[in-house]
């Protein structure tokens, strides 16, 4: 096959990373805006280690679910805008299902549930990037600036507030930002932005003009590159009330909050954040918990919060782990803050025996050093978090063939119109 060639396809299944299954004369085709289920003509892009590369440019038989895509479906990774939203999380699931049976070797029991986010201003976290004058995302696969506000991720007054940053930075001068980051509360009610510059710094007339922008409850700067954010001005974390993410608290937890700065990880879904939170903390055994990659506190602190029994946060960014100790402080009776590797902490690890170890990895999934100390640990209950569900089906096969047994595997659709996941696995120890 060559660059330009057009081939009439049957969509079989979707792949991992948005695009769709095919063959041709027996060659695996990996097929953007497409289907399963449908006849397309594609053009071929290139041919890979055997693999050709597609895009659809007619649907020669459509299927039902389809719809007008996204504009610019490259912007903001929506390679799924063009399918109906419960079609969407069906695919979705078949995806966890194959990635479990094929990576993982096991089967699962029953159909995996996806819970539904609504489509648009679902984001309380995006970055954005500054070239040449344009302020906006990368478009997937490149560093071309697209116009991040036309895919509806972001509120329309986080559309506003990019606009106006552009504005402003052009008013000044500035061509060039490695980055800016945005972070909200659930309700958008705190909006804090933070500028990474890049090599080349800000002056302080910048800033105080960015610091001007409406709708702003605080910014903060990079000074160099690795460096803690210093606040410019406003309040330098967006924070929200425990009793956003676990309704039935009582007080005096309820009123005790999770705040973080625009540089420490967070989910990014603010309608679905509170489910996932309540369906961790629904699976948690009686007894100790130990919740690896903790981040700021999303689950330890909320566990704390609602009553579990002693509770343990192990993280090693140093920033997130700031966010968490200052968390973590209405609780420090029983909730314990480790800021050190998850590696280091697992190898040093005291006798106690967790009822419940939470794992939340990168998208890496667990490391080798790591997974050996989760088994090392002989936890009752393994609840784990993954944006990642290639990752996560290798690790149920290592934790299922060390001695676990798959208890359930629920998936959220944190980022609708795209191809990314989140799964929730539990195991119990056999």
């Amino acid at each position: 096959m060559h660059p330009g060639d057009i081939v009439a396809l049957e969509i079989e299944k979707a792949a991992a990373g948005g695009r769709m299954l095919a063959r041709h004369e027996g060659q695996v085709a990996l097929v953007a805006g497409a289907i399963p289920g449908e006849r397309v003509s594609a053009r071929v892009e290139r041919e890979q280690r055997g693999v050709i590369y597609a895009t659809t440019i007619a649907v020669d038989r459509p299927h039902p679910a389809r719809r007008a895509p996204a504009p610019d479906p490259a912007c903001g990774g929506m390679s799924y805008s063009h399918i109906a939203p419960e079609h969407q999380r069906a695919l979705k699931a078949d995806i966890v299902t194959d990635a479990f049976a094929r990576i993982g070797k096991l089967a699962l029991r029953g159909p995996v549930e996806v819970a539904a986010s609504p489509e648009r201003g679902y984001r309380m976290r995006a970055r954005v990037h500054l070239r040449q004058g344009r302020l906006g995302s990368f478009r997937e696969g490149t560093h071309d600036i697209c116009d991040y506000a036309q895919t509806g991720q972001v509120l329309e007054t986080t559309a506003a507030v990019l606009a106006e940053l552009a504005a402003r930075l052009s008013n000044r001068g500035v061509s060039f930002l490695d980055a800016i980051e945005i972070a909200e509360n659930l309700p958008g009610q705190e909006r804090v932005v933070h500028v990474d510059p890049g090599p080349g710094g800000l002056d302080g007339p910048v800033l105080d003009e960015l610091a001007a922008t409406p709708s702003l409850s605080g910014l903060t700067i990079s000074p160099r590159p690795g460096a803690r954010p210093v606040l410019v001005s406003g309040r330098p974390t967006v924070s929200d009330r425990l009793d956003a993410f676990v309704p039935a608290l009582e007080a005096p937890a309820a009123p005790c909050a999770l705040a973080r700065h625009a540089t420490s990880f967070f989910q990014a879904n603010r309608f679905l954040t509170p489910t996932l939170v309540q369906r961790v903390l629904g699976v948690l055994r009686p007894g100790r918990v130990v919740d690896l990659y903790a981040g700021v506190g999303l689950f330890a602190v909320c566990a704390a919060a609602a009553g579990a029994g002693e509770v343990t946060a192990v993280e090693g960014d140093r920033g997130s782990a700031a966010d968490l100790r200052a968390n973590a402080a209405p609780f420090r009776e029983r909730l314990r803050v480790e800021v050190r590797a998850v590696e280091e902490f697992l190898a040093s690890r005291g006798p106690a025996r967790p009822a419940s170890l939470i794992v939340d990895p990168p998208r890496t999934g667990i490391s080798r050093e790591a997974m050996a100390g989760v088994l090392a640990s002989a936890a009752e209950r393994i609840v784990y978090v993954s944006c990642d569900v290639a990752t996560l089906a290798r690790d149920a096969g290592r934790l299922v063939a060390a001695g676990y047994g798959l208890v359930r595997v629920e998936a959220f659709d944190l980022f609708p119109n795209t191809p990314h996941i989140e799964a929730l696995a539990v195991f119990d120890r056999l």
